[in-house]
């Protein structure tokens, strides 16, 4: 749902109809079978229209209706700075974050960009969807952004920010480690449904790997009642356990770009809801295309030097240099 563009004299008609929405959340995932599946983490999640279409009203009951589900939503208030072109972006305290959003949520983009108009006013307080981004190298720090849902200017009880404090989030997803954070996250993948499943069976694989990207957000824990999961190649599989699904509250801290645990929201589960995930198949497939692409484009043609074109010109002939006379006895080649 989508509300249309607020003004000044509407603002308990803001947030209700854009936090409602919570199935198109670029978290959700679900496991398919093992021919389908089996990726690394990913990160990033879709960013177009087209990877958000398979989200309806029928796929959101089927979520719903197995009670647990893989989240990751939240409540920010910052000072907004909108752009057309280029990031916009978000300021909470000193520290800046990306301000992003999809397709669909461009009407809540307009409304928030119209609202700064109207009254001057650039802090508010935001319902976001958080997104990490990890590198291949461990001791690269990880970076946070945030995805606009939708935002208010008050304090409702029957929407998520009336659930939430200032900075706090709620979380459902896997307690584990992953080989490019020193940080436990909470994994969040996105929701099974059978209309996913088809969809994904038919899409080319960069938008099905695009499609089926996953959260992991770093989350500092003390005294969990469960460890956190960690993957090790020399335990055998019958002994190395799985991760556990956990839902609870937590609470950003930042400039440490982490998470803080608040409190539990219901028990820890052995049994994590079906998820999607993208197959190590498809993720080589686009990570080697990728390269090929980049490789590509750093093969620019040769100008010409004279007519300034793309076309390849002939080299100059290099000069024929002839061979010096030896110095005769008694003279030295410094010599004039």
């Amino acid at each position: 749902m989508a509300s249309a563009s607020p003004t000044p004299n509407q603002s308990t008609n803001i947030e209700l109809p854009l936090v409602q929405p919570q199935q198109e959340k670029t978290f959700l995932s679900t496991e398919l079978s093992k021919t389908e599946v089996e990726v690394e983490p990913a990160i990033q999640a879709p960013t177009d229209d087209e990877q958000v279409n398979p989200e309806t009203a029928s796929q959101v009951d089927a979520i719903e209706a197995t009670g647990a589900i893989f989240q990751a939503v939240g409540v920010i208030t910052g000072e907004v700075n909108l752009k057309s072109e280029g990031i916009s972006t978000v300021t909470i305290g000193r520290n800046q974050y990306p301000l992003l959003y999809i397709g669909q949520k461009l009407r809540v983009f307009q409304a928030l960009k119209k609202e700064i108009e109207a009254t001057g006013n650039r802090t508010f307080r935001l319902v976001v969807y958080p997104k990490a981004i990890h590198f291949p190298k461990k001791e690269q720090p990880h970076q946070i952004a945030f995805q606009l849902v939708g935002f208010d200017r008050g304090r409702f009880q029957d929407v998520v920010s009336g659930d939430l404090e200032d900075l706090e989030f709620k979380f459902s997803g896997l307690w584990q480690f992953i080989p490019v954070c020193p940080t436990p996250c909470i994994s969040v993948f996105r929701n099974f449904t059978t209309e996913r499943l088809e969809y994904i069976k038919q899409a080319e694989p960069a938008r099905k790997v695009k499609f089926m990207k996953s959260s992991h957000l770093p989350l500092l824990w003390k005294d969990a009642p469960v460890r956190p999961f960690r993957f090790n190649p020399k335990v055998p599989k019958e002994q190395l356990g799985h991760p556990v699904f956990v839902t609870l509250k937590a609470k950003f801290l930042p400039g440490r770009n982490v998470w803080g645990f608040v409190a539990l929201t219901a028990p820890p589960q052995e049994t994590a809801p079906k998820f999607l995930k993208a197959s190590k198949q498809d993720k080589a497939t686009v990570q080697q295309q990728s390269k090929k692409n980049k490789h590509q484009g750093q093969r620019p043609l040769k100008k010409d030097h004279q007519s300034g074109n793309g076309e390849p010109s002939n080299p100059p002939s290099k000069p024929i240099l002839k061979k010096k006379p030896l110095p005769s006895e008694g003279e030295t080649e410094n010599q004039a």
